[in-house]
């Protein structure tokens, strides 16, 4: 069993309570709009981090986080993205490559719209976890944290750290 907490949208600003509700985390996953460098060695040098580059990542950023991140974490087959939409309404980026070799776990950031959503045709799970930064139009700061025991996932929750 592994214990990931889940994040996207920092743009450059790590809440410091971040620590604290991934404590008990075996991993950290950033779904991109990372905003720093700082930030991911921060992360990397709490726990195991996978992230992904956002469209307002810079060089930098882009040199250490590839756009996607597809691997197997216990026995289920992870996609980490950006920019991935949601079912029904998966870029056009995507959307080729799912329909070829769905996951069964979809994550994906950039929208700022905490979304859990099941695509049935697909038959994978779509996570987005919001945003934890300051920057940007949500009005409540989100996160989350998972368990994926064997081919499961498990004890989703969402958490509200508060005003933007």
């Amino acid at each position: 069993m592994r214990k990931i907490g889940l994040l996207s949208d920092t743009h450059g600003y790590l809440d410091p309570s971040v620590f604290q509700y991934f404590q008990d985390c075996d991993e950290v996953w950033h779904a991109g709009d990372i905003g720093s460098v700082e930030i991911i060695e921060q992360l990397s040098k709490f726990k195991p981090l996978k992230a992904v580059f956002g469209n307002i990542d810079d060089q930098a950023v882009r040199q250490l986080c590839p756009e996607h991140q597809q691997f197997q974490c216990e026995q289920v087959d992870v996609w980490i993205t950006h920019i991935g939409g949601y079912p029904g309404r998966y870029s056009s980026l995507v959307s080729r490559e799912l329909k070829a070799n769905p996951p069964a776990l979809f994550i994906a950031g950039h929208s700022h719209i905490v979304k859990v959503q099941y695509d049935k045709n697909l038959k994978l799970l779509h996570l987005n976890p919001g945003a934890v930064g300051k920057q940007g139009w949500h009005t409540v700061r989100t996160l989350m944290r998972f368990e994926i025991n064997g081919d499961r996932i498990e004890n989703l929750e969402l958490i509200e750290l508060g005003k933007r």
